[in-house]
């Protein structure tokens, strides 16, 4: 869990201990209050969770930060340029265009902002190293390889079988006498 304080959310009042809102990060364990903002995020960025040091919030420039509604409209021109980059993403799920990539590239300029993206991207990134680390597992391998062999086997009988009763003719055109 990381304490978040006013300060880490961009109020311009400074870091007063009311309002703390309590994130968890990927490993559920707490990692303490924020101390003022003298990390690596420089003023205003909470305590860097379990992501390799990096702070969780805003990575908006201090002056940016520093100024509620200068900040909050940032947040709102960030949640947009995100929201066209995800939205483009899933247009480009069924059309040619790597759908996928651009809908983690919106995560990310939301990321830049945003906590509750951070943490998902984080997760996103655990996962898909587990899934690495279990697809390089030989047990895994083997089972992968002798289900290919298998699928492969059975598509060529199919078309074996196809080829022998009909020929090199197309399915629509097969007319039974």
């Amino acid at each position: 869990m990381t304490v978040r304080s006013d300060k880490a959310r961009g109020d311009a009042g400074g870091n007063t201990g009311t309002g703390d809102v309590i994130v968890p990060d990927d490993t559920g364990v707490p990692t303490g209050a924020d101390d003022g903002g003298g990390g690596p995020g420089g003023e205003g960025a909470a305590e860097a969770g379990g992501d390799g040091g990096r702070p969780l919030g805003s990575r908006a420039p201090r002056f940016i930060r520093r100024s509620r509604p200068l900040h909050l409209s940032w947040q709102v021109a960030v949640f947009l340029v995100g929201l066209a980059v995800v939205a483009l993403g899933v247009v480009m799920l069924p059309l040619p265009g790597p759908g996928w990539v651009v809908i983690f590239l919106g995560m990310g300029v939301w990321a830049t902002e945003f906590v509750w993206a951070q943490l998902a991207l984080r997760w996103t990134r655990r996962k898909v190293a587990e899934a690495a680390q279990k697809a390089l597992d030989p047990k895994v391998r083997r089972r992968n390889l002798t289900l290919t062999a298998i699928g492969v086997a059975v598509i060529a009988a199919l078309g074996g079988w196809y080829l022998w009763k009909y020929g090199l003719v197309m399915p629509w055109k097969i007319h039974e006498d």
